[in-house]
């Protein structure tokens, strides 16, 4: 049996987010137009088979987006995820959330909050396999060296991303 689930695109500043929602309204992806392929495989490994069919994206969550991206870096932090995964993934993924805003942490310190100092590569893997960009912060995580890795929508939009936090936020920029 496959899950049914709902697809709908927003304009953003960083192109157009796709998301994937279930039918009670549950937030299950977000994503990148042009990485479909990356989005779907995520699905599967989460939830199996699914089916996915146009229509409209739940209110709460475009609104939250609208507002992140106006400049509300906190509008995001009400939004409820339904995700899969193992519960590793999902300690990371609610560390991830713990990250505030304009701040990155590198993997290992991650690691280390999760009580699993040596797991960095474990987390990198956790982070990678995150279904629900920007608002489960993946674009947060950054190398140990301070620089700009992995993120599944391009590294150009990781750093649109933490720059633009920096700046809401009053931070330098990187």
């Amino acid at each position: 049996m496959s899950l049914a689930l709902v697809l709908a695109d927003l304009a953003s500043p960083v192109g157009t987010i796709r998301l994937v929602s279930d039918l009670d309204g549950g937030l299950r992806a977000l994503d990148f137009a042009g990485h479909d392929d990356r989005m779907l495989r995520l699905l599967r490994l989460h939830y199996g088979a699914v089916v996915l069919s146009p229509g409209p994206s739940p209110a709460p969550v475009t609104d939250a987006l609208s507002a992140y991206f106006d400049g509300d870096l906190r509008a995001l932090d009400a939004v409820p995820t339904v995700t899969g995964g193992t519960d590793f993934q999902r300690a990371v993924w609610a560390a991830l959330r713990d990250i505030p805003p304009g701040e990155t942490h590198a993997y290992g310190q991650l690691a280390a909050r999760l009580g699993r100092p040596s797991a960095s590569r474990a987390v990198g893997a956790a982070n990678g396999a995150n279904p629900v960009a920007i608002i489960v912060p993946c674009h947060r995580v950054i190398g140990a060296s301070g620089a700009l890795t992995g993120f599944g929508g391009g590294l150009e939009r990781k750093a649109w991303l933490l720059a633009h936090e920096q700046r809401h936020a009053g931070m330098r920029l990187l």
